[in-house]
């Protein structure tokens, strides 16, 4: 059977920029996504071009959360939804070191 691939339907990876600056937020490009507004905008773009992207944030609190959570020993049992939430947690950390290997990439395991 035939793959029909319909424009912008196939796995086309493209940046396309714009020459035009916006007056509004300052942003050039033809495509510009806000993820929502900001109490600083001004700090948490220096944060973002000058440390660290969102990804690399989340990556490197994952990975500290893997740490902490390999070694965690509660001094009282948990309650059901505790131990719901670590696993949970756990589970995400081992789907994202799997994802980060997928690449060459080193992946923590909790």
């Amino acid at each position: 059977m035939a793959t029909i691939r319909l424009p912008l339907s196939g796995n086309v990876t493209q940046a396309i920029w714009s020459a035009f600056l916006s007056p509004f937020n300052n942003q050039v490009g033809l495509i510009n996504i806000s993820v929502g507004r900001s109490s600083a905008p001004e700090v948490e773009e220096q944060v973002l071009t000058e440390v660290a992207s969102y990804g690399r944030q989340l990556g490197r609190i994952g990975d500290a959360l893997t740490v902490l959570v390999r070694h965690f020993h509660p001094t009282e049992p948990l309650t059901k939804d505790e131990e719901k939430a670590l696993t949970a947690l756990r589970a995400m950390l081992d789907e994202i070191a799997d994802v980060k290997e997928q690449h060459q990439r080193k992946g923590l395991r909790a």
